[in-house]
């Protein structure tokens, strides 16, 4: 289920394999991919994470999350990891994706926008919902990416 992703690198940025993590339905997961976000030369600059397949918990979770660690932040590394990240889903047959954030985060929100998403909505998250539950979050701006 899982492919190679050793071609997951650009001029710039390349995406390091940490771990995958295959599907639960107990927990109402899907499989994943989870990356080091690093440069050419192997420093981590952040993380990233791709999840296969499409369930309805995904639209407000995502199907991306990135992380890119304070001092290399304003160089587009979230955005670049995502472009490497679509091709790695073109690969799994998935024809759109949806990242999500949080209504006040403003550098995530200009990374969607300027990777070109569609944002559909800015959502409530549902009562049950573990990003509500676990970490107080209420809304999410939902973005569509079309691949």
């Amino acid at each position: 289920m899982f492919l190679d992703t050793n071609f997951l690198e650009s001029d710039e940025i390349k995406l390091i394999l940490e771990k995958t993590t295959e599907a639960d339905p107990v927990k109402n997961w899907v499989p994943a991919y989870h990356f080091l976000i690093c440069d050419r030369q192997g420093t981590v600059m952040g993380r990233c994470a791709l999840r296969i397949g499409y369930i309805d918990s995904l639209y407000y979770v995502g199907h991306i999350g990135y992380s890119v660690y304070e001092k290399y932040r304003g160089h587009h590394y979230a955005a670049k990891a995502c472009k490497l990240l679509f091709l790695l889903a073109k690969k799994h047959n998935m024809s759109y994706l949806y990242i999500t954030c949080n209504p006040d985060n403003i550098p995530s929100r200009k990374t969607l926008e300027y990777l070109k998403g569609e944002l559909l909505e800015i959502a409530e998250l549902p009562e049950n919902s573990d990003m509500r539950v676990n970490y107080g979050d209420t809304e999410k701006c939902i973005f569509k990416f079309d691949l």
